[in-house]
C-alpha cells in the first residue's frame, strides 16, 4: 500500500459559507439601494408571515375551538333546561324569553319539525366542523349553516318527539369573527412600514449616488463645485474626503501647470535668440542645418509640454464635434495622403475642445506619417462617443500594441526611423482619451493598416 507524501498540497473544498456567499454574490441584486432593501423589507417580510402563523393557529384555531365548545355546552345546556321545563304555552315561553335574554341565543322552538338536508360545508371553514363534533359529543344531531345569514351562525338542534330548537347567536359567538380585519390591518400597518423604509433608504442611498456620480465627473473633467457632502456621518466624511482630495489634484495640476508655463517660456526665449543670431549668420550650409536643429528642439519641446500638461485645467464643455474633427485631420495630414471624414454634420458632445481636437489631430498625424488612404469615422454608441482612424501604413505587431503608449516609445520595425518625431504623439492621445473617462485600443484595420479606436463616455 502506497502511503501519500506529506509534502502533496491539500485539496481544500468550499465551505457552505463560501458557497453560500457565492450564492448571494450571483443572484443578489447589484445596486446597494435594491440590497439595501432587500436587508429591510427581508426581515419585516418573515416577520409579518411568523405573526400570520401565529394568529391563524392561535388565534382562530384555539379561540374558535373555544367558542365552539362554549357554544355546545349552552345549547346542550338550553336543552336538558326545557326537558325539565313545563310544557304549557306560558311557560314555553317564559323559558324562551329568559334564554334568549340571558343567553342571547334568539331561540325559536319548533313542533313537530325535522332537521333540512345537510348543506355542503364552506370550503376552508372551520366552524361547521367544530360545532358539529362537539354537538354530536353533547349526543345532539345538529343543522348548521354559517352562510345564508351574514353575521349570524344558524343552529337547529333535533330534541325528540319531532322538537326542533332553532338558535340563531351572533357569529362571534361560534368563532373569532375579527381574525379578517386583524390580518388587514397587519398589512396595511406592513405597506405603511415599507413604504417609510423604502423613502428613508432612498434618502439615505441619494448622497452616496451623488458622490458617485461627482466622482464620475470629476474623472470625465466635469465641473463638480456644486456637489455638497450630506447624508450619513460616514457618508459625508467619505464625501469630504472626495473634495479634499479633488483639491489636492486641482492644486497640483495648477503647480504643474505654472511651472510648465515658466519652463517653457524660458527655453522659448532661448530657442528665439538662436533662431535671431542665427538669422545674422547668412544661409550657409552649416546654417542651415543649425536652423534645422532649432526647429526640430522646437517642435520636441512642444511635444515635451503638451504630454506633460495633458488636459490641463480645461473644463469640458458642448462642443461641434464634427467641426473639431473636420479641423484636425486637415491640420493632420500630408500632401500626399488622403484623408477621409465621416461624421454627422449636427454631432455634438460634451468634451474638452483644445484636449479632443490634440486627441484626433495626434492620431491623424501619426496615421499619415506611415500611411497615405486614412479614414476617420465618428458616431454615437450608447452613451459613448467613438472615433476610429483607419490607415493603409504597415501598421504595429499585435504584441507591440501596448508599447507604444509608452512614453518615448518607437518601433525599431515597420516604421521608419528617419521621420522625425518624439515617440510621444500615441500617449499624449491615450492621456487625454482617459482624462476623458475613456480609452483608446489598436486594432487591424479594414484598410490594411493600423485602427486607432477611441471611446469617451458623453
Amino acid at each position: 500500500m502506497s502511503v501519500a507524501s506529506e509534502s502533496e498540497p491539500k485539496i481544500e473544498h468550499p465551505t457552505l459559507y463560501w458557497r453560500f456567499n457565492r450564492f448571494l454574490e450571483r443572484y443578489l441584486p447589484g445596486g446597494l439601494y435594491q440590497r439595501s432593501l432587500i436587508i429591510v423589507v427581508a426581515p419585516i417580510v418573515l416577520l409579518q408571515s411568523i405573526m400570520v402563523g401565529v394568529i391563524l393557529d392561535r388565534h382562530w384555531d384555539n379561540v374558535t375551538r373555544v367558542l365552539a365548545r362554549s357554544l355546545a355546552r349552552d345549547i346542550s345546556l338550553v336543552i336538558e333546561l326545557y326537558g325539565k321545563t313545563e310544557k304549557s304555552p306560558a311557560a314555553i315561553a317564559n323559558f324562551t324569553e329568559m334564554v334568549n335574554r340571558r343567553l342571547r341565543l334568539r331561540l325559536e322552538i319548533q313542533d313537530n319539525a325535522s332537521l333540512p338536508p345537510p348543506k355542503p360545508a364552506p370550503w376552508l371553514s372551520i366552524v361547521d366542523t367544530r360545532l358539529s363534533r362537539y354537538l354530536d359529543n353533547e349526543g345532539l344531531p345538529a343543522w348548521i349553516d354559517s352562510t345564508s345569514s351574514p353575521g349570524y351562525v344558524e343552529i337547529r338542534v333535533e330534541a325528540g318527539g319531532g322538537t326542533v330548537f332553532r338558535f340563531l347567536p351572533n357569529d362571534e359567538r361560534a368563532f373569532a369573527a375579527n381574525t379578517n380585519s386583524l390580518l388587514l390591518w397587519m398589512l396595511v400597518s406592513s405597506l405603511v412600514l415599507l413604504a417609510i423604509a423604502i423613502v428613508f433608504m432612498r434618502k439615505q442611498i441619494k448622497p452616496i449616488i451623488e458622490l458617485a456620480h461627482a466622482a464620475r465627473s470629476f474623472g470625465l473633467g466635469h465641473d463638480v463645485s456644486h456637489f455638497t457632502p450630506r447624508g450619513a456621518t460616514e457618508v459625508r466624511q467619505a464625501a469630504q474626503a472626495f473634495l479634499n482630495m479633488k483639491e489636492r489634484i486641482e492644486r497640483h495640476v495648477e503647480q504643474r501647470t505654472a511651472m510648465l508655463a515658466g519652463v517653457s517660456h524660458d527655453l522659448r526665449t532661448i530657442l528665439t535668440r538662436f533662431k535671431l543670431e542665427l538669422a545674422f549668420l547668412g544661409d550657409s550650409a552649416k546654417v542651415k542645418a543649425l536652423k534645422g536643429d532649432v526647429e526640430e528642439m522646437q517642435t520636441m519641446l512642444e511635444a515635451y509640454m503638451n504630454f506633460a500638461r495633458g488636459a490641463g485645467g480645461e473644463k469640458a464643455e458642448v462642443s461641434d464635434i464634427a467641426q473639431m474633427v473636420a479641423s484636425a485631420a486637415k491640420s493632420g495630414s500630408r500632401p500626399r495622403s488622403q484623408v477621409k471624414v465621416d461624421v454627422a454634420p449636427d454631432l455634438v458632445a460634451k468634451v474638452k475642445p483644445n484636449a479632443f481636437r490634440r486627441l484626433i489631430l495626434n492620431l491623424v498625424a501619426n496615421a499619415a506619417r506611415f500611411g497615405q488612404e486614412i479614414a476617420v469615422k465618428v458616431k454615437i454608441k450608447g452613451s459613448r462617443l467613438v472615433v476610429t482612424v483607419d490607415d493603409n501604413g504597415p501598421g504595429i505587431p499585435a504584441n507591440m500594441r501596448e508599447d507604444v503608449f509608452r512614453p518615448f516609445f518607437r518601433l525599431d520595425e515597420a516604421r521608419n526611423q528617419d521621420e522625425p518625431g518624439t515617440g510621444l504623439g500615441l500617449s499624449i492621445a491615450r492621456d487625454i482619451a482617459r482624462a476623458h473617462g475613456g480609452d483608446i485600443k489598436l486594432e487591424d484595420s479594414p484598410l490594411g493598416g493600423l485602427r486607432a479606436v477611441v471611446t469617451i463616455p458623453v
